[in-house]
């Protein structure tokens, strides 16, 4: 197996955690400049979060990879993304990636341990 390399900036972290994830979801754009998107069609989405921190929790984890999972996988896989509250926005890769970048941050502020 080929190991995956991940584009994180430099820091001076001691931990860095890295969590693949797929899931499968149908979407379409509303606007009339979006071609064929317009259409409903579907993706499979690639998620990469990358969690760094300097304290482990008691149980030897930075954070839960259920939680990272539940965010990302659990909530949008086999979805039609447009069912959901993207703030007024289309459901573009960019618009579910910072979606998700949101999400994961806020997830993260109920560790005691402070992950980024």
């Amino acid at each position: 197996m080929l190991q995956q390399f991940y584009p994180v900036k430099a820091h001076n972290y001691k931990y860095e955690l890295n969590k693949d994830m797929n899931f499968a979801a149908a979407h379409y754009i509303d606007h009339e400049s979006a071609g064929k998107c317009q259409n409903v069609h579907g993706h499979t989405y690639f998620v990469n979060i990358s969690i760094v921190g300097n304290k482990l929790q008691d149980n030897g984890f930075l954070v839960n990879f259920q939680e990272l999972k539940r965010i990302a996988h659990g909530k949008y896989d086999h979805t039609l993304m447009n069912d959901h509250d993207w703030n007024g926005e289309q459901p573009s890769t960019e618009v579910v990636a910072k979606t998700i970048y949101k999400a994961v941050r806020e997830a993260l502020t109920a560790y005691d341990n402070k992950p980024q």
